[in-house]
């Protein structure tokens, strides 16, 4: 079983996307802020990483670009509200494979997972 690992600094939002993905995928953990992401990956080296842009302490753009520097074959879905556009395409740019909106439907969650590894 694929293992990913959800970084949001709302712990309702990695609640809910714990219960989707809880599903099919094993969560090996759930960060915070963008430094306790990079930990725990060098830790669990989970298949996938379900990152918030917006989060203090160390944004995801910051930790995205640490994570690929580090893991260049990390698989990332950026996740994003509504209006930050720009930045889910700068994302894109450094490495991100996918990118979630916020608030966001489990069917399109599932299916972003899902593509990283076909």
């Amino acid at each position: 079983m694929k293992k990913g690992l959800i970084v949001d600094d709302a712990a309702v939002m990695r609640m809910r996307l714990r219960d989707i993905l809880s599903s099919k995928y094993e969560i090996a953990g759930e960060a915070e802020n963008g430094r306790q992401a990079i930990t725990m990956y060098r830790n669990h080296k989970p298949d996938f990483v379900t990152m918030d842009i917006s989060m203090a302490e160390m944004n995801g753009m910051e930790a995205l670009t640490g994570l690929i520097a580090e893991f260049p074959d990390a698989k990332v879905v950026m996740v994003s509200a509504v209006g930050q556009k720009a930045q889910v395409f700068e994302a894109l740019g450094k490495g991100a494979k996918d990118f979630i909106i916020k608030p966001f439907e489990p069917e399109r969650v599932l299916l972003a997972i899902e593509r990283l590894f076909e």
